[in-house]
């Protein structure tokens, strides 16, 4: 994972020389005051074992080995709890900020097209008492609109202040709440909406006039349509039947004394608080019904890996709420008092694509202390960051490399880098704001490249995370003062895991030097199932002799000697060639994508066939310049169709699975460029950036068959 140090072997002798001398000072006094002897501790010492000695397991955090965790506060067992325990002891702190709309414009690009621009001011900023109080209102003015207790309600909008109001009120008042992704298609949300049988939908007038106006005629119950923007409610070209409304308006109706006065039913911990809808990586989307104690249960585990959070830490929210690790998230800090401030992935840098140049993005401006990313984004940004770095000057670009290599060493060895972090990290950092203090990555897996890049450049711990909709997001996050790579941590205080025997993929508890194993969760942040599909419920939930409830994950895992786990397979991705060789889809994937030149890379492999093939999405700055260097001229779609373009490609993958150590039947053998990149609008991934391999395998038909057939 180190650079690539061009530097003549006299000026490298001189500057080891130097770093050794500055490191003989120095070591002892930022030793004894830095305290890196105790969380060096902390980082070697074992974090989980298994419960019976089993090495399948259940597994357990070391702090939870004679019960598993599922309380934050005591008596705290429902989610409209939380946020009247918040209010009691932080009323006054701020709680939910959006940005001012100063100007949009729009922006002519050289290739003609045109991009909306922003200039945003500061954040404007709510109390938990504030938010509070409109919740309680909201809860009040959707019970006088009709909707009762027990019954779903829909929240199809984008991650803003008023998803958060509009969830707490339907906590408050005990009115499930179906997520649904803002990307799904037509179809699925239809879907998603009658199988809910919702009467009552909260959006917004761009998800109204863009995703939902079309489909209003498939779904036949929908009565009342909520829109959180302050916009006039008249809305022609409707379904006869259907009324508008605008959160202000439910929050007037609702602080009307009648109203007021009516008692509202209190959820209990088993009821169900959240219907979530799953991004529908493998087919039709499932929904995930998720109780209160579930929920609370995950939000406890989660915290825990979070030392020191406090009300005096601000969160940058910007996934999809409809996402369980951002849900999950922005409850942890409402748990604890911590401001949110809301964001966009189009505004969230200064560099981001709504962003007029010279203006701030929002993390300038907030100054985030603890942020989640999905490895998508980590990704953009390593090889973003990497690209301006070889555009550097000889000087500029050598400084760097010597001071990302020297902390690569350092970290390695539990240390710290205060004069690097200062010198030459520190502008790096401010892209994130300069204040983070812990990443926390989930919904994928984040490679170990990308993982150091971030734990060097922005100075701080990155919490890897696994778990699922299924678990409530919760199952493991690697320790704050845990700098390794390529692992997942150690399960929550609220979870255990089991390894499962798969015969089939060779995968065994009693392996060595680690046991592995399908990776089963447990513990009360496991969910209800799937809503109204018992034979998928059958199939991956199970209830064990104490009650405790399980979720088959289908994922592989390795329990490491300090009780963390490692994600090294998953059964679906799981592909036997012809001549039985066994092919691990993600593996390749992730072993790849790293490569400068790719964006995106879908592995494909057919049973009936010899070897791997890729679609790949190229990065468009280093194929531009690999096209010029070939004297290759054309517009983007030309070059990308080119089959001299493809094998020069291929050319360069092929290196690159060599160095990363691929076996030679893990090594895609042709490639198909796509021109158009895989966004979730697309339909080809998920919101959370995952693979969508049948809608993939769907939309690359012909150049499959062409790849494999010769044509």
């Amino acid at each position: 994972m180190k650079l690539k140090e061009d530097v003549p072997p006299i000026l490298l002798q001189v500057f080891r020389s130097v770093v050794w001398v500055y490191s003989v000072i120095t070591f002892i006094p930022w030793y004894l005051l830095s305290g890196t002897g105790a969380k060096q501790s902390r980082a070697k010492c074992i974090k989980a074992r298994s419960v019976t000695g089993d090495p399948a397991g259940p597994y357990r955090a070391v702090n939870s080995q004679k019960k598993l965790v599922s309380q934050l506060h005591e008596g705290i067992d429902t989610l409209d709890k939380v946020l009247e325990y918040a209010v009691r002891h932080f009323p006054q702190r701020d709680c939910l900020g959006t940005r001012e709309l100063l100007s949009e414009e729009d922006e002519v690009q050289p290739n003609g097209k045109v991009f909306k621009k922003v200039i945003l001011g500061d954040y404007n900023w709510l109390s938990y008492e504030e938010v509070f109080k409109l919740a309680q209102r909201f809860g009040s003015g959707l019970a006088a609109l009709g909707q009762k207790p027990l019954c779903n309600i829909a929240i199809f909008c984008e991650t803003r202040a008023e998803w958060i109001i509009a969830a707490q009120a339907c906590f408050m008042y005990n009115f499930p709440v179906v997520t649904l992704y803002s990307t799904l298609g037509g179809p699925a949300i239809a879907h998603g909406l009658n199988e809910t049988e919702v009467t009552h939908i909260i959006t917004s007038k761009d998800l109204l006039q863009s995703r939902l106006k079309e489909i209003l005629l498939d779904v036949p119950r929908l009565q009342h349509i909520i829109i959180v923007d302050n916009k006039p409610t008249s809305w022609p070209g409707l379904p006869r039947g259907i009324l508008v409304h605008s959160m202000a308006s439910l929050q007037e109706l609702g602080a009307k004394p009648e109203n007021m006065a009516v008692q509202r039913r209190h959820p209990l911990p088993s009821d169900i608080a959240v219907i979530m809808y799953t991004s529908g990586s493998t087919g039709i989307p499932k929904g995930v019904m998720i109780s209160h104690r579930n929920i609370i249960a995950g939000v406890t585990g989660m915290a825990e890996r979070i030392p020191g959070l406090t009300e005096e830490d601000t969160y940058i929210g910007y996934l999809p709420l409809a996402h369980v690790l951002e849900l999950s998230a922005e409850l942890v800090c409402v748990s604890h008092g911590c401001r949110i401030g809301y964001s966009s992935p189009q505004t969230l840098a200064d560099q981001s694509t709504k962003i007029k140049k010279g203006s701030k993005g929002d993390t300038s401006v907030l100054k985030p202390t603890v942020m989640a990313a999905v490895p998508e984004i980590m990704d953009r940004i390593y090889k973003n960051v990497m690209t301006k770095v070889d555009e550097m000057s000889c000087v500029q670009r050598t400084l760097f490399v010597l001071a990302y290599n020297y902390k690569i060493e350092q970290i390695s060895r539990g240390y710290g880098t205060p004069l690097c972090d200062r010198l030459v990290f520190r502008r790096l950092r401010m892209l994130l704001g300069g204040n983070t203090r812990v990443l926390l990555s989930g919904g994928a897996p984040l490679s170990a490249a990308t993982q150091r890049f971030m734990n060097i450049c922005f100075c701080c711990p990155v919490g890897q995370g696994y778990g699922l909709t299924e678990t409530c997001g919760a199952g493991t996050i690697s320790d704050y003062y845990d700098y390794s790579t390529g692992r997942v941590g150690a399960p929550l205080i609220c979870s255990e895991i089991m390894l499962k025997d798969w015969e089939e993929g060779g995968y065994y508890s009693t392996d060595k030097p680690n046991p592995r194993g399908e990776i089963l969760i447990g513990g009360p942040n496991v969910t209800m199932g799937y809503y109204k599909n018992e034979v998928k419920n059958r199939e991956d939930f199970f209830v064990d002799k104490n009650g405790q409830r399980w979720f088959c994950t289908g994922d592989i895992g390795e329990f490491e000697p300090d009780g963390c786990l490692k994600i090294i397979d998953r059964k679906k991705d799981l592909v036997k060639l012809q001549a039985g060789e066994y092919v691990s889809l993600g593996k390749v994937e992730s072993a790849l994508k790293n490569c400068p030149l790719i964006d995106n890379i879908c592995a494909y492999a057919n049973s009936d066939e010899s070897y791997v093939i890729g679609f790949v999405v190229p990065n468009q700055k280093q194929l531009l310049a690999l096209a010029k260097q070939k004297e290759v001229r054309g517009s983007w779609e030309e070059i990308c169709n080119l089959p001299d373009m493809e094998k020069e490609v291929l050319r360069i993958i092929t290196e690159a699975a060599i160095a990363a150590k691929l076996e030679r039947f893990e090594i895609p053998k042709k490639i198909r460029l796509s021109a158009e990149p895989w966004t979730p609008e697309t339909g080809l991934v998920t919101d959370a950036f995952k693979l969508k391999r049948k809608e993939l395998k769907t939309h690359y038909q012909e150049d499959i068959e062409r790849m494999y057939g010769g044509k």
